[in-house]
């Protein structure tokens, strides 16, 4: 039976479970530290099987749209970064000031790999060029991302020693299993690609499982008696408002470059979209661990959002004519 379109994913019943979990049940004391340990190799892994999995040939067949990328770069690098700064004031006003800072470092995050890729694969665009895109801004956002963190958020939310250090503890988080899998991809690329259904379990579990430590820390600070549902009304409209203009300026500036329609929608949906995957385990090196929680709501919120509304957008691209 096929699952009506207004019911939820099981992705997101399961992130909703892990913060309902971590409301009720929230790990504690040693139990915490050993969840800590584990939800550092599940990211190690999710990485390493991102490195593994994605196709060289196709990462080629991708680079030489470089004006398409260089697109999908300032949208995500410097557009969002512009939207931040303006609505910073918005946010001040209408939510917390952790949630208005998980706002501000949402801006600063790289595109998504997988659903930006599985998005334009959907819509009949040049899945190739978005590959490409995706998974260099990933990259890119290893680097960029504390940068902008310390511009923008400016210094109160930036834990450790500054940004080199971030960025030194983020490359060797991420980028280096990263690295690793694309040193063994001729070797297990294809083992990796043909039980991608089920190493799906790994990039998820290990997401929930960063959601329900950071939660559970969140939760014993006080985390939903900082967060009233109007609050948390107010900060559903900001992300919308945020995607809205995202998908806008996307849109047009494509548009008014010359570029074709596949190209457009591989611009618009690696463009406007900001990375769970990456922004989870990111924050956790970046910010005070018992901020974490309240800093991820507008990530997780921003992403189910962007995902309801790109299925939507990738179903009317779809249907084009040609």
């Amino acid at each position: 039976m096929t699952r009506p379109r207004y019911l939820p994913d099981n992705f997101t019943l399961a992130l909703l479970g892990s913060i309902g979990l971590a409301s009720f049940l929230p790990v504690r004391g040693y139990a915490a530290q050993g969840f800590e340990w584990l939800t550092t190799a599940a990211i190690a892994l999710l990485f390493f099987l991102h490195g593994a999995k994605l196709s060289r040939a196709a990462v080629v067949a991708g680079m030489s749209h470089w004006r398409l990328h260089l697109l999908v770069f300032a949208c995500t690098f410097v557009l969002f970064p512009i939207f931040g700064m303006l609505l910073k004031p918005l946010f001040s006003i209408v939510l917390t000031p952790d949630l208005a800072v998980g706002m501000l470092f949402l801006c600063t995050l790289p595109a998504t790999v997988q659903s930006a890729i599985a998005f334009t694969a959907m819509a009949r665009g040049n899945v190739a060029a978005a590959v490409c895109s995706a998974s260099a801004s990933s990259l890119l956002g290893v680097f960029i991302t504390p940068l902008l963190v310390s511009w923008l958020v400016v210094s109160g939310g930036v834990s450790g020693t500054g940004n080199l250090d971030a960025v030194g503890r983020i490359m060797l988080q991420l980028l280096l299993p990263f690295v690793l899998g694309q040193l063994l991809q001729p070797w297990i690329g294809d083992f990796v690609r043909r039980h991608a259904s089920g190493l799906k379990l790994v990039d998820q579990g290990s997401i929930l499982l960063v959601v329900y430590t950071a939660f559970s820390a969140a939760v014993i600070e006080g985390l939903w008696q900082q967060v009233p549902l109007p609050i948390l009304l107010s900060l559903a409209v900001t992300c919308c408002l945020l995607l809205a203009l995202s998908l806008a300026m996307t849109t047009w500036a494509s548009r008014a470059l010359g570029f074709s329609k596949e190209d457009e929608i591989a611009i618009v949906f690696c463009g406007s979209k900001k990375s769970l995957a990456s922004g989870v385990p990111m924050a956790k090196v970046l910010f005070a661990a018992h901020t974490v929680g309240v800093l991820l709501l507008p990530i997780m919120l921003f992403h189910q959002i962007q995902l309801m509304v790109c299925a939507v957008l990738a179903q009317r691209y779809a249907k084009r004519g040609g």
